[in-house]
């Protein structure tokens, strides 16, 4: 229940800024393009992670295999969609210089994709195998 409650908050804290930022944004075409993508990726996020459900855990663990929703195309969306807003974020701010954690963030989620792609794999077997076949990362 705690990893549920401070991915919540976190969600709902990044959405927040976004919001309390957005009228003092001179906006321009790429900013647009910053802006879309940050609440499309926050809209999106938000979505894996309720189809995500119980088997959310901040440790990779295998109690269901969730292969419906965004999940039936991406097998990391909340990796995937955090990328995705966080980078529309730096885009709408101009601090290009945020790029660099987010560079540093993404080979640690990759990481911990292919350890929970292993932990997966053990629990689930032949039907994960299939499962990652038809989706991507």
């Amino acid at each position: 229940m705690k990893a549920n409650v401070i991915t919540f908050v976190v969600i709902v804290g990044m959405t927040v800024w976004l919001a309390m930022h957005v009228g003092m944004v001179t906006w321009t075409p790429v900013k647009m393009v910053g802006g879309v993508m940050a609440a499309v990726g926050v809209a999106l996020l938000m979505a894996a992670r309720v189809q995500l459900g119980a088997s959310f855990s901040v440790r990779a663990k295998a109690k269901k295999l969730v292969t419906t929703g965004v999940y039936s195309r991406i097998r990391n969306p909340i990796y995937v969609f955090s990328a995705m807003f966080l980078v529309g974020l730096v885009i709408v701010s101009e601090r290009w210089l945020l790029l660099a954690p987010i560079a540093v963030l993404m080979p640690v989620q990759i990481a911990r994709a292919r350890k929970e792609e292993a932990v997966l794999r053990e629990a689930f077997g032949e039907e994960y195998v299939r499962y990652k076949a038809g989706t991507w990362f």
